[in-house]
């Protein structure tokens, strides 16, 4: 077993490897001072297949139950079950900034898992996945890999000046900026970040200082190879690429003009796309096999074609600024956003950008609608959550619907990072916001659609939103031999596939809230993500203009369909008098009005109602069961018990009753009490005694003439 300790920003880390998973190609631990431990390996699989058309890694991120104390599951089924989101989330983010390190034609299987072990509970040590998965592929002896990579965590506290690396949960809560980077010595390779508006100076301070703890976690470990090659000689693996076909390349670019590229520009995407079918046929009709030529597989011509078409289209953007549909490098295309789209639902908003389309739709609930997370961690609630569904005829296909995958799970959670920071309060708004995005068109940046159109949706529901919130994917075209890039403003498909960047940012008029980014290339320089961010602000400046011309603020008003909430907050050592014994009252309530009833510990009372007349009715209820009953009060109730010969149980209402006295009945000696009162009469009664400590209230009844 090799162990070896580094500090990187203050904590100790210790990488560890010989001790478990024996058999695996690669395998190491992290672990840290908290308890935290990560075990992550890499499978690599012997057997090539030589049909696979991608890259076939799989990463894998588990939690286990067991790492937090836990026992997890349900009453009948104790084992982990699917991937939380979490999980998934993870195992996204460690394949992000991996895949790129591989050779262009790998076609290995390769498995990375990565699994917590051990937690301390206030920290997401997920990111280590990262630094682990290159630690284990070069561990592996996979000399091809182009890492190493490393993965960071950093958190700017509420001061709004100091950064922190490998934050708890709680700072987390109340930070300014969560921002995960990944990336090698010289650049930054993928981010992942949620920000409470933070301006592009800050963000970019952040990038720094992260990006001065990943080389620290780079060097850790260069050093920590070494160190263990020393007693433990690795064997280099080989992995296989497909065989490069420049001569095949050369003969294609040789056969395709520059004024057949033109015609592929200005096209629509189904239109181009069958532009570009076209366009392959012809060139295997002039590489038709004859007697002495080189024959080549149909799949083989067609993938020379679409390299050299996009050799010559990142060409015309870099020199002459050429875009496939015509913008220039910092336009957006056309925006069209409409309101109300739905009738019966509680707000819905259509945004379409070029053809891309999201119809995002908004569903209130009361407090009882909550989410609850069951994870590995302690139980936790999401009062806001944000589905985005990607049908396949969306992108004109037809597949099986299968269920939700990975992509969609982290579309859906990008949203959420970006519309949180402009939440109202759950005491201003006490609701249960979900948010569905459907994807009816896609020509890229369907998720930046998504969170426009989330924001225009809450706007029609009604949801105070404190801002708008715009989002665009941002993209680069970049020459490696001159270094000279160009930075386009909302990629669509076919410049997402050709460019070498996908850089996601959503802001508000105040600053950025969430931001995503994944590189095709060795990464990103300071000065790139300068350019992109100077860019972006002015783009997502018009795009919320764009959505802001029918409606500019949320509406006054709920829809009729959503329900209706009320809060009132309590004193805490009466929240037992709304519950009542074995919780008769709050079911009373729950029935009598047809409302739902939730209370907090803190002592906030929320009914949630079909209408507001039933709602305000319950919390009248509510507020009279709280009022204290006073000597001298008058009531007129209903006679609900006669007890002979000790008198009869009033009714005062909201729950509370009292009792008249035989003596108290009436001025004369009462020898019936029915004589005088009979049970279901209304009776006026007047308050003598109110014991609070037995619950007793002493009652007369009043004699009218």
């Amino acid at each position: 077993m090799v162990t070896k300790t580094y500090e990187i920003g203050g904590k100790k880390i210790t990488f560890e490897s010989g001790r478990l998973a024996l058999l695996a190609d690669g395998a190491v631990v992290i672990r840290n001072e908290a308890g935290n431990y990560l075990l992550t390996t890499v499978g690599i699989k012997e057997e090539v297949n030589m049909s696979a058309s991608f890259f076939p890694l799989s990463v894998e991120f588990q939690e286990k139950y067991y790492a937090t104390g836990k026992i997890g599951g349900n009453r009948f089924m104790k084992r982990e079950g699917r991937p939380s989101e979490a999980a998934i989330l993870n195992s996204r983010m460690i394949d992000r900034p991996i895949r790129p390190m591989f050779p262009k034609g790998t076609i290995n299987d390769i498995q990375i898992i990565s699994t917590i072990m051990s937690s301390s509970g206030d920290s997401d040590y997920g990111f280590y996945g990262i630094t682990g998965a290159s630690l284990a592929i070069q561990l592996a002896g996979i000399t091809e890999f182009e890492g190493p990579v490393a993965g960071i965590r950093i958190a700017l506290l509420a001061d709004g000046t100091t950064f922190k690396f490998d934050p708890t949960i709680t700072e987390l809560g109340e930070a300014l900026l969560d921002l995960t980077v990944a990336g090698t010595d010289d650049a930054i390779t993928m981010v992942e970040s949620q920000g409470k508006e933070v301006n592009e100076s800050i963000m970019i301070r952040a990038f720094e200082f992260a990006h001065g703890l990943v080389r620290d976690l780079v060097a850790a470990q260069r050093d920590f190879i070494a160190f263990y090659h020393v007693t433990h000689p690795i064997s280099e693996k080989k992995l296989f690429a497909v065989e490069d076909k420049s001569e095949l390349k050369d003969k294609v670019d040789a056969l395709i003009t520059d004024e057949r590229i033109i015609k592929l520009y200005h096209l629509g995407k189904t239109d181009f796309h069958h532009a570009l079918v076209s366009l392959e046929e012809e060139i295997q009709l002039a590489l038709a096999p004859t007697d002495e030529s080189e024959v080549y597989a149909d799949k083989d011509i067609k993938e020379a074609v679409y390299a050299v078409v996009k050799k010559h289209m990142r060409k015309n953007i870099l020199e002459k600024g050429l875009r496939l549909d015509g913008r220039k490098a910092d336009e957006v295309r056309p925006i069209r956003g409409t309101f109300g789209i739905l009738p019966r639902v509680h707000g819905s908003a259509l945004f379409q950008r070029g053809i891309t389309q999201a119809l995002t739709i908004a569903t209130l609930g009361g407090p009882g609608d909550i989410q609850i997370i069951d994870d590995m961690f302690e139980e936790n609630t999401k009062r806001y959550i944000h589905h985005y569904n990607f049908p396949p005829f969306s992108v004109g296909e037809v597949r099986p619907l299968r269920g939700v995958g990975r992509r969609e799970v982290g579309h859906g959670r990008l949203a959420e990072k970006a519309l949180e920071p402009v939440l109202p309060s759950l005491e201003k708004f006490p609701y249960f916001i979900r948010m569905v995005s459907e994807i009816t068109t896609c020509n890229g940046s369907s998720s930046m659609a998504s969170v426009c159109g989330s924001t225009m949706a809450m706007m029609d529901a009604g949801v105070p939103i404190t801002a708008l919130v715009s989002g665009v994917a941002m993209g680069m075209i970049y020459d490696d031999v001159t270094g000279k890039y160009i930075v386009l403003s909302d990629i669509q498909a076919q410049e997402d596939f050709l460019g070498d960047l996908d850089f996601k940012v959503t802001r508000t008029d105040k600053g950025i809230t969430a931001l995503q980014m994944d590189c095709k290339i060795a990464g990103l320089s300071m000065e790139v993500v300068g350019k992109v961010f100077a860019q972006a602000k002015i783009s997502l400046e018009h795009i919320r203009i764009e959505m802001s011309k029918e409606l500019t603020a949320p509406r006054p008003n709920l829809s009729p369909y959503a329900p209706f909430i009320l809060s009132i907050t309590i004193p805490t050592d009466r929240i037992r008098e709304v519950i009542g014994k074995g919780g008769e009252m709050i079911q009373k309530i729950t029935k009598d009005f047809s409302v739902e009833v939730d209370i907090t510990d803190e002592g906030m009372v929320s009914v949630t109602a079909k209408n507001q007349e039933t709602g305000k009715a319950a919390i009248a209820f509510i507020t009279a069961l709280l009022k204290d009953i006073e000597p001298g009060e008058m009531y007129t109730g209903k006679a609900l018990k006669i007890l002979e010969g000790v008198g009869v149980i009033i009714d005062l209402g909201s729950g509370k009753s009292g009792m008249v006295h035989i003596s108290k009945i009436a001025k004369e000696r009462v020898e019936n009490i029915e004589h005088f009162v009979k049970m279901g009469d209304m009776v006026t009664v007047k308050v003598l005694t109110v014991d609070k400590e037995k619950g007793r209230i002493g009652l007369e009844r009043i004699i009218t003439e």
